[in-house]
């Protein structure tokens, strides 16, 4: 499989898991309501630890020392992430904490320039740009800032640290054993949090059904598909791509009939789609001209 292919399914991969990102705003806002917050992520990160784990032990047992110390703290930056965003929601309207979250787009090129001197190109600020406009038109309508938009800005910042280190540490091939130890590290500080009581138990089925949901398939399952297509695409792209987590968020608040299409939606949508065109496919294009000027010569 060629590099470009393997770009290609690696943004696909990125925008199925902000799909499965953008269905659970509003499950996780009905399940802290009838639970605590520590102890929902507490049940939902064990669930997927154990789940991981089992599947994976071997390709986490391959793993040498450094890789898993990354994996714990890439887990540990995460993990504290999911208190401070899940706090924040528990606080506001899921479409400020959709908005606040997102604005780790704006976070990661200005840690990669920081933290590891990339320096981004004008179109990847543009692609930021677009991508916040479009954010803010999606999710906000006269909000204030208060505690839970704090709480879940200081999330954003932490997701876009672990976007950052991830795309420096993940290794082709290494994506299985590095999930699960993240994983591992996520469920750890979630029980910390949670000390010295054993953690609250779902209420009811439909919350079971919720936290496993979120435990498998927006847990486990995202964090390997983000782990694999970060090994194979840039921080700052990959977290353009992944701001289309309130397109998707939108479209099924839409679809389920909790909320009726606007043109903030559309407009909203469509400059977020346009900044990842910028940065997914501008790219190719100046590529392939490269490419047919060089066989012209």
């Amino acid at each position: 499989m060629n590099a470009r292919t393997t770009s290609i399914l690696a943004t696909l991969g990125l925008l199925a898991m902000t799909a499965v990102w953008g269905s659970t705003f509003v499950l996780i806002k009905d399940v802290v309501g009838r639970m605590p917050v520590a102890d929902f992520l507490a049940v939902r990160f064990m669930i997927a630890a154990v789940a991981m784990l089992v599947l994976f032990a071997r390709p986490v047992w391959r793993l040498g020392r450094r890789q898993v110390l990354h994996g714990l703290l890439l887990g540990a930056i995460y993990g504290i992430g999911q208190l401070l965003q899940t706090w924040g929601l528990s606080l506001i309207a899921p479409s400020v904490s959709g908005f606040a979250t997102g604005m780790y787009v704006v976070f990661t090129p200005i840690l990669a320039l920081l933290l590891l001197g990339q320096r981004m190109a004008g179109v990847v600020w543009l692609a930021v740009g677009l991508s916040t406009a479009g954010l803010a038109l999606l999710s906000l309508n006269g909000v204030s800032v208060d505690l839970g938009v704090w709480l879940t800005l200081a999330s954003a910042a932490l997701y876009a640290l672990h976007i950052v280190l991830l795309g420096q540490w993940s290794r082709q091939g290494e994506a299985f054993g590095l999930s699960a130890v993240q994983m591992v590290a996520i469920a750890a500080v979630c029980l910390l949090a949670i000390v010295p009581h054993a953690p609250v138990l779902p209420p009811d089925r439909s919350a079971w059904f919720a936290v496993l949901y979120m435990a498998l398939i927006a847990g486990a399952g995202a964090m390997l598909m983000q782990t694999w297509a970060q090994s194979h695409l840039p921080a700052t792209r990959a977290a353009i791509v992944m701001t289309t987590e309130p397109v998707f968020a939108a479209a099924f608040a839409v679809l389920l009939g909790s909320d009726v299409l606007s043109w903030r939606m559309l407009l909203g949508g469509g400059l977020i789609l346009a900044a990842m065109y910028l940065v997914e496919l501008m790219p190719r294009r100046a590529a392939l001209s490269a490419e047919a000027a060089h066989h012209e010569v």
